[in-house]
C-alpha cells in the first residue's frame, strides 16, 4: 500500500510504500534514477533517510507515540540500483519510558544492502500506528 507522507521531505525523496507486518515495520521503495548518485547506485543519504524511517515507523507501532531520532548506527553492506525494489524490515528490541531501541535491515531480493540500530526519544504523544 502506499505509505501517505508524515512530512514534505518524505514526499521529496518517495515515494514510499508500507506493509503491515504483525510486528514491526516494512516499508519498500522502488528506486528511481533521482536516487541515485553520479555512479548509477542507490546514493546512502537515500539510504540512511529511508532506514531512519523504517525504524522509527516501528517504534511509533510498538509504542503509539510520537519519537524523535537520537542515534542511528548504518552499515553498508552492497548496493542497489534504479529499477530495483528495496525493501526493509525493522522492530523494536526494547522501550522503556523514555527511549526505544530499534534495527531493521534492507534487502534487494535475496541480498542484504543495508543494516541499522537506532535510538529513539519518546515525546509522550499519542500517536495512531
Amino acid at each position: 500500500m502506499r505509505s501517505e507522507s508524515r512530512g514534505p521531505f518524505s514526499v521529496h525523496i518517495g515515494p514510499y510504500f508500507h506493509a503491515r507486518p504483525d510486528e514491526g515495520a516494512q516499508h519498500a521503495f522502488y528506486v528511481l534514477r533521482r536516487h541515485c548518485n553520479g555512479m548509477g547506485i542507490l546514493h546512502g543519504g537515500m539510504v540512511s533517510a529511508f532506514m531512519d524511517g523504517l525504524l522509527g515507523a516501528a517504534v511509533g507501532r510498538a509504542t503509539r507515540t510520537a519519537s524523535v531520532t537520537i542515534h542511528l548506527s548504518l552499515d553498508f553492506l552492497s548496493m542497489a540500483r534504479a529499477g530495483e525494489w528495496v525493501i526493509g524490515n525493522s522492530r523494536v528490541t526494547r522501550h522503556t519510558k523514555d527511549l526505544a531501541f530499534a534495527e531493521g535491515r534492507l534487502h534487494v531480493g535475496e541480498k542484504d544492502i543495508a543494516r541499522a540500530s537506532g535510538v529513539f526519544k519518546l515525546m509522550h504523544r499519542k500517536i495512531e500506528a
